[in-house]
């Protein structure tokens, strides 16, 4: 018997690999693109003196720096596990998440405060017909980029350039709203518009940034989503009746880019520690193969004739007997 890898396993193998080098180069687009759009923004707001495009702008550079913690995210959780962190890098992706979220709600506090400073101190536009169309520019270049980043976050299972996408994409609704206010303002000649506008994308951001911060949260408590649960236990239950396995005690949870799920197999006492094993191995194999997303299976064996005795004398003696 040869010591090759199976077919279906090398073949995961390489669309891992496919996928990871996707994701990277979406990262390395994506700050790139971030920059252009941040210089492109400078200038607008430099053309105008507008408090709509003022707030656009500081969206940018929140995006631009938390782009670039994400592109390291993203580079760290790929490394492999060592003696140091033995369960890998991969929950980072929750911590970058959580980092850019937070720096989503502090650009938007500062934005409200800039709005309501310059509407006091009396609002001077200027040239709002050439700064509409640069940003026009780069709502549209960012929807695209927003769209790219999150199919290939979904492709790769990656929670980083999810977040990223979401970002770019409500950067891109950021312009369009300040486009609209701009373009009230030139029709109706009322200025307030614009610093309106500043505290309507506001808003809009600091909703942005509180969903991720409250994403990353739970996924470093370690939330259990029902729907993943739900496809983990339809394919434990067709895989388990083709090997003639019974199973309980499911556990799941996600590093933000795959499962770790833990099952306890039932065997009969006569069944053999290897054949028992080997069983489990199948198992093992084949969920995240179904599942088609990346995973981990660990599986506890038990004897199916005394689990739950032995369960019951270890819940109240906190030790098996």
């Amino acid at each position: 018997m040869s010591g090759s890898v199976p077919a279906p396993i090398s073949a995961a193998l390489q669309l891992d690999q496919e996928q990871l080098r996707a994701a990277r180069f979406a990262m390395r687009l994506s700050l790139a693109v971030g920059v252009l759009m941040l210089l492109g923004k400078t200038a607008a707001y430099y053309v105008t003196g507008s408090a709509a495009i003022l707030s656009d702008f500081a969206e940018s550079v929140v995006h631009v720096i938390a782009v670039g913690f994400a592109a390291f995210s993203l580079r760290l959780s790929t490394r492999p596990a060592g003696p140091t962190f033995l369960y890998g890098y991969e929950r980072i992706a929750f911590f970058s998440a959580g980092f850019e979220g937070a720096m989503i709600i502090v650009a938007a506090i500062w934005i409200l405060i800039e709005a309501v400073q310059k509407w006091l101190a009396g609002l001077r536009l200027e040239h709002l017909g050439s700064g509409s169309l640069l940003l026009l520019g780069a709502g549209v270049l960012n929807a695209w980029l927003g769209w790219y980043l999150l199919r290939v976050g979904k492709r790769s299972h990656s929670l980083i350039l999810e977040a990223d996408g979401k970002h770019v994409l409500t950067d891109s609704l950021t312009s369009f709203g300040v486009v609209a206010g701009l373009g009230l303002v030139m029709l109706t000649g009322w200025k307030p518009f614009d610093p309106l506008i500043a505290m309507a994308v506001a808003l809009n951001i600091l909703w942005s940034g509180g969903r991720l911060a409250w994403r990353s949260a739970v996924g470093l408590l370690d939330y259990s989503d029902p729907g993943t649960g739900k496809r983990i236990r339809e394919k434990l239950d067709a895989i388990c009746s083709q090997l003639g396995l019974d199973y309980h005690g499911v556990r799941y949870r996600t590093t933000g880019y795959r499962q770790i799920i833990e099952v306890h197999l039932l065997f009969p006492q006569a069944t053999a520690v290897g054949e028992a094993h080997r069983l489990a191995t199948v198992l093992e194999e084949r969920l995240p193969v179904e599942l088609a997303m990346p995973a981990e299976v660990i599986t506890h064996l038990e004897s199916l004739e005394d689990h739950a005795d032995v369960h019951t004398r270890e819940h109240y003696t906190g030790r098996p007997e």
